[in-house]
């Protein structure tokens, strides 16, 4: 049970119903744990189209889909974030941004909380600039740091300032790095991502 997904929110268990509200999901209106239970990956980007493409991708590396099959948005009430589920895979949109993929997450993270998941891996998949790299390498990001270059994300959470390390998960680095060697198609690093309030003066 330690795998489970664990909040420190003392408060959700005596709410009476959990809106999702970005998602347009609830736990009176959705039953989570038969919708997501057997999630174990959870594969975020920007772009709502994208992530379509990626889940279609999934099915069929996978063998869950066919040819021309449509896969519909989990979360088709809202038009802010588009969600896609196939096996034990969950593709989700989080738009630009820190903000925008902060709220995304705090939702998310509920959602697998509410459906009772355990051992999840959650990845980012995206663009970005390169320093010092050809361009098309994959860099699996240890690290990410801010405008200062500090491995830090900071926030502003009832009034205080709270900091949190960005330090990513080195052993499931060293597994996809050992997964690029085997595949062998593309220039693979490990490395640092910077990420940032904004897309040009803050880079």
């Amino acid at each position: 049970r330690e795998n489970f997904i664990h909040l420190c929110n003392p408060h959700l268990e005596k709410m009476k119903e959990d809106i999702l509200y970005h998602f347009a999901l609830g736990t009176s209106t959705h039953d989570f744990p038969t919708l997501f239970g057997d999630v174990k990956f959870v594969c975020v980007g920007g772009s709502p189209s994208r992530m379509k493409a990626f889940i279609a991708y999934i099915a069929e590396e996978l063998g869950l889909g066919s040819p021309g099959c449509d896969y519909p948005n989990i979360c088709a009430g809202t038009d802010r974030y588009a969600m896609y589920k196939v096996g034990p895979v969950l593709s989700v949109s989080h738009g630009m941004g820190i903000p925008s993929i902060s709220i995304m997450l705090h939702e998310l993270i509920k959602l697998l909380y509410h459906a009772k998941c355990s051992d999840i891996t959650i990845i980012r998949i995206g663009t970005s600039g390169g320093i010092g790299l050809e361009p098309g390498s994959v860099v699996i990001t240890r690290q990410s740091v801010d405008a200062t270059f500090k491995p830090q994300l900071e926030q502003v959470v009832l009034g205080k300032t709270v900091i949190r390390s960005t330090n990513l998960d080195e052993q499931l680095a060293k597994e996809l790095m050992q997964c690029s060697k085997e595949i062998g198609q593309f220039n693979t690093v490990i490395g640092n991502t910077m990420c940032t309030l904004d897309f040009y003066e803050g880079k």
